[in-house]
């Protein structure tokens, strides 16, 4: 369950980081042991057709191929609409036949070459084609001659598009994660976030030893993340932790100026966001609702989970004006922009993204699939 809407947190620095860093034991000569093997990389997403939002866009696409070839032999409107439904009855099934089978074997087509990836698509296609024909010739829609020869091509075109255009949409998510990752370190390492960062490490040294070893450990993972091998994704879990190590830093730097509160749904934790997708919102939300005010600014990041969907909402308020001779800047919308791509490509028409003025707050809000319940 989440915290109680009535009460505001500011979590403890210790608390924080209670999940430190893990450094390898020591083998006899008392050398650091060798790191364990890296995991295997997942799999590729060449052949991710199981989103809804693909097989939508195939089902249109091959609706529009067949309206536009029954014109050629269409003798009117009643003719044109008679043909279209008739080969919509063999190509529907063919066209979800060839999508099931490639969502159930794409884990396994993805370890394979290219070449293979693209022949054994290819002769799904042409199975399904024949598949397409087969009841069109049984209902009797094709009357005594069945085009088995033109109904395989066609499957074997279909599956060859279908699966460049599914190539060119995974290469599509390296750019935006390169970039996203590229933004994210040049933040960490603006001058003055990393200088007030270690000025107050340096100040907590002889007050405080734990606070400031604590902070430069939430830096240390802060740069670690932002150099990490690219992942396809990553949990809501792993999302929140990220943002509470950023935080931690910067409560430091605010303290009471920075009021935080955390309503969190435990059974949202397992959803799949892309990586160093929420800390980019938690930052924008402090540079612009907190650091330009000398009152500060709330800050609340919220999960829930309901039924099929996860819900994820990084609301902050916004400084009054009057502390400013003239309006005070806004971003340029670069970081929502990458958020939302990013979103699109990972979840494509499943995931939903909102930002704006909520009263005299600003609110985003995503959206996301929720996965099944173990």
């Amino acid at each position: 369950m989440g915290l109680s809407p009535n009460v505001s947190v500011v979590r403890n620095l210790s608390i924080l980081s209670a999940i430190r860093l893990r450094t390898p034991a020591p083998d006899a000569q008392g050398r650091a042991a060798a790191s364990a093997p890296a995991a295997s990389p997942a799999p590729s997403a060449t052949f991710d057709v199981c989103q809804v939002g693909v097989v939508l866009r195939a089902v249109l696409f091959v609706e529009a191929v067949l309206a536009v070839a029954a014109l050629f032999s269409a003798s009117g409107l009643a003719d044109w609409l008679a043909q279209v439904a008739t080969l919509t009855g063999g190509a529907l099934p063919s066209v979800l036949l060839w999508l099931v089978a490639v969502c159930a074997l794409r884990k396994r087509m993805a370890r394979w070459r290219p070449a293979v990836q693209y022949t054994c698509a290819a002769v799904l296609g042409g199975v399904a084609g024949l598949y397409g024909c087969g009841l069109l010739r049984l209902t009797g829609a094709l009357g005594t001659t069945a085009p088995w020869v033109a109904s395989t091509l066609a499957g074997v075109l279909f599956s060859l598009v279908a699966t460049g255009w599914l190539v060119l949409r995974a290469r599509g998510r390296m750019p935006a994660a390169t970039t996203a990752r590229l933004e994210d370190l040049q933040s960490r390492i603006r001058p003055h976030f990393l200088f007030n960062t270690l000025n107050s490490a340096i100040a907590l040294v002889r007050e405080e030893p734990a606070k400031a070893e604590t902070m430069l450990e939430d830096l240390a993972e802060l740069f670690r993340q932002a150099l990490a091998d690219p992942r396809d994704s990553v949990t809501l879990a792993d999302e929140i932790g990220l943002a509470e190590r950023y935080l931690a830093i910067e409560q430091v730097r605010f303290g009471e100026r920075l009021r935080i509160r955390w309503d969190l749904d435990l059974a949202a934790g397992s959803a799949r966001l892309p990586p160093l997708l929420l800390q980019p919102l938690v930052e924008n939300a402090v540079k612009h609702g907190v650091e330009p005010s000398p009152q500060g600014g709330k800050l609340r990041i919220r999960t829930e989970r309901r039924g099929a969907r996860v819900l994820i909402e990084v609301t902050n308020t916004l400084p009054p004006l009057r502390w400013a001779e003239k309006p005070l800047p806004r971003g340029h919308g670069i970081a929502l922009a990458n958020v939302r791509d990013r979103l699109r490509l990972l979840h494509d028409v499943e995931a939903q993204f909102r930002a704006g003025l909520d009263q005299d707050n600003y609110r985003v809000r995503i959206e996301i699939p929720a996965p099944p319940k173990e």
